[in-house]
């Protein structure tokens, strides 16, 4: 067994604490708005309904909704995955979708003059980085 207290060990801690965190933020948040699918629709309608956006708040709800589920299940099947296997593809691939799902939600709240949502994305967005980064094959 590999010391706990070396630079693998704690690179391998760190894929799976990564991952499980991205796992939990969107699954959470897309699970959410799949249960409570009106409630987060008409909060996003009044949220954008002054912004060039207002007119394509359904389709953008589904995508957002689609991205942060796959996100989620991603990185929460690469989480499992690398506690088995320790093969990190599956959650590396979660980690991009949450990148990707991150810069759609940062447009919405730029275009919307909403910066102070945009600026608190900033932080979950270079978590997603960080976990490209330490997911990819070294």
């Amino acid at each position: 067994m590999p010391y706990l207290h070396s630079p693998e060990s704690a690179f391998y801690i760190m894929q799976i604490l990564v991952s499980a965190f991205l796992a939990v933020l969107f699954l959470q948040s897309g699970l959410d708005k799949v249960v409570d699918r009106r409630g987060n629709r008409a909060y996003l309608e009044q949220h954008f309904a002054k912004s060039p956006l207002a007119g394509t708040v359904g389709p953008m709800f589904a995508v957002v909704t689609i991205l942060e589920v796959s996100a989620g299940a991603l990185s929460g099947v690469g989480c499992a995955l690398l506690l088995l296997t320790h093969d990190s593809t599956v959650a590396f691939l979660g980690a991009i979708v949450a990148g990707i799902n991150l810069t759609a939600l940062f447009f919405g709240q730029r275009v919307a003059k909403d910066y102070a949502g945009a600026a608190a994305l900033v932080p979950y967005f270079l978590l997603a980085l960080t976990a490209i980064y330490l997911l990819a094959e070294h």
